[in-house]
């Protein structure tokens, strides 16, 4: 069975500007379960990560933004690791995914193999 990181990662549609740029960090949701993390910064710049820290799957969704060295970072909530939202990159040497976003004509994209969603998808059912 194929995962989702066997797909060709296509432009997939966030949402509208004007309803995400409304809150820093929220969770964006995906049928295979492996969700993501939007941050907002500076009302209009976005970025999108794995929601789950790799060092114990806190949730970066609900840490807070910080500017280090002039770039923006995620401080996860459990052990206060950071990590920047450009490149994945933290000091500690863990490294979180990210993906390309883009506005278009108001609407945010990600390049991503699988849809996203703000809300919750059902996850498709599984042949084993």
């Amino acid at each position: 069975m194929a995962g989702h990181t066997d797909c060709v990662p296509q432009w997939q549609v966030v949402g509208h500007v004007n309803e995400l740029k409304n809150r820093q960090c929220r969770r964006l949701y995906t049928a295979s379960g492996i969700d993501l993390a939007l941050f907002c910064v500076k009302q209009e710049q976005f970025y999108i990560t794995g929601a789950a820290c790799p060092h114990a799957r806190g949730p970066l969704d609900q840490g807070d933004i910080e500017d280090i060295g002039g770039d923006p970072h995620v401080v996860c909530p459990l052990h206060f690791y950071t990590f920047d939202l450009q490149t994945g990159q933290s000091s500690s040497g863990l490294k979180v995914d990210t993906f390309v976003t883009d506005v278009r004509d108001n609407q945010l994209y990600v390049l991503h193999s699988e849809a996203v969603s703000v809300k919750p998808l059902k996850k498709s059912p599984r042949s084993d």
